[in-house]
């Protein structure tokens, strides 16, 4: 390698850190990590900030390598073609190579009066726009929480312990990436903290109010505050900036990560959709991915072929209140096994991975390069499967 390469990565979070701290690994190689934060989001911990347990940031020079030079801005577009990026407060900068991490967010909820009156807390802004409006609510204030999966469930569980009255209206089945056990141990902590919990086709939100909830079949419940978890987006930059995605906006891109648009665009986190293919979103997958982004990155520079992901999954963990929570245990494709760990000691559990989450960034940004993942072979199997159904449709 002779002379420097300008790497510029876009998003601050779990991949983008990740992919930051790794890349510095090669003297040679200027990072720069372009984010609207001044502060890390311990994504994982919003509920907590909405609950008032935690402040779910850390500070940049915790987790972030000396190396990595940061800076406080958002990208307003891609220029592939000039190798650049413009930012929302003016000017440029320019790379020879990009790292795509820019996360997810809130979905357009596209149900009536949701975007009025309903809060969503995908991001710390929304986590912090939402405290507020729960510490100025009575105590007795009904408060339901909107989604099924693990936001809404820790939401619920959070405010619940908090001694609010909490409904959970699941538009479907509770935890649908759970185990049956799984689902019924979560079933009968919320059930513990009195958290009304709505299940079902006839629980579905069809309109949200300033004061109440509407949902399939005209049942209408009161909601003082309406908290809204169903669905997560990603940001559009990459398809204003005139790169394919896929239907939810998330970057395509091979199996190396790399864009299929462009060698020099590498995506990594939420917003990659390797293969169309994407793996689920979380920090399980964003932290591997981003340090695959950063390999593969650094393989082009040095004239290398890079190599395929491959990521195995643990299962998924989510806290029910500070004194419970549940580890559901998964094959590493990530289907959920039958096996979990519950209460309190599901509870330490969750808090080990909140903790040893960001101690990996901290342990890659003191020693570049030195992450590890766990493997999954079973992907090569259903990019295969995909092929072939994708082969089979052509020729019909």
């Amino acid at each position: 390698m002779t002379g420097n390469t300008d790497v510029v990565v876009i998003g601050g979070g779990y991949a983008g850190v990740m992919a930051a701290n790794r890349l510095t690994q090669c003297d040679d190689v200027r990072v720069i990590l372009i984010n609207p934060r001044r502060t890390f989001v311990e994504r994982i911990r919003l509920h907590q900030l909405v609950g008032g347990s935690d402040d779910a940031v850390v500070e940049y020079r915790e987790v972030l390598g000396e190396r990595v030079r940061l800076v406080v801005d958002t990208v307003a577009r891609i220029d592939p073609a000039g190798r650049r990026v413009t930012l929302a407060a003016g000017g440029t900068v320019g790379y020879d190579y990009l790292v795509y991490a820019v996360g997810s967010g809130s979905a357009d909820p596209q149900v009536p009066g949701a975007t009025e009156f309903a809060y969503p807390i995908a991001t710390f802004e929304e986590a912090g726009r939402l405290r507020p409006v729960l510490d100025a609510a009575p105590a007795t204030a009904a408060v339901t929480v909107v989604g099924a999966g693990p936001t809404a469930i820790e939401t619920a569980a959070e405010l619940a312990e908090a001694g609010r009255a909490v409904t959970l209206v699941c538009g479907g089945v509770l935890g649908p990436y759970l185990h049956a056990r799984g689902r019924r141990s979560v079933a009968g902590r919320l059930a513990k903290l009195g958290v009304t919990v709505l299940e079902g086709p006839d629980a579905k939100v069809t309109a949200v109010t300033r004061d109440g909830v509407r949902l399939d079949g005209g049942r209408e419940l009161p909601s003082a505050v309406t908290i809204w978890t169903a669905g997560f987006g990603v940001p559009d930059l990459a398809a204003r900036s005139g790169l394919s995605t896929d239907a939810l906006g998330r970057l395509l891109t091979d199996e190396t990560l790399t864009s299929v648009d462009d060698g020099r665009i590498v995506a990594a986190g939420d917003s990659a959709a390797p293969s169309d293919l994407p793996f689920r979103m979380s920090c399980q997958a964003a932290i591997p991915l981003g340090a695959q982004a950063a390999d593969t990155v650094l393989s082009r520079i040095a004239g290398e072929q890079p190599e395929p992901i491959s990521l195995g999954f643990a299962g998924q963990c989510i806290s029910l209140g500070r004194r419970a929570g549940i580890f559901q245990f998964a094959d590493k494709d990530d289907t959920a096994k039958k096996l979990h760990l519950g209460g309190r000691p599901g509870a330490k559990l969750k808090e080990f991975v909140c903790k040893i989450t960001v101690k990996h960034l901290a342990a890659e940004a003191a020693k570049p390069g030195s992450h590890t993942w766990a493997k999954d072979d079973k992907r090569r199997h259903l990019l295969q499967a995909k092929r072939g159904e994708a082969s089979a449709t052509a020729g019909r």
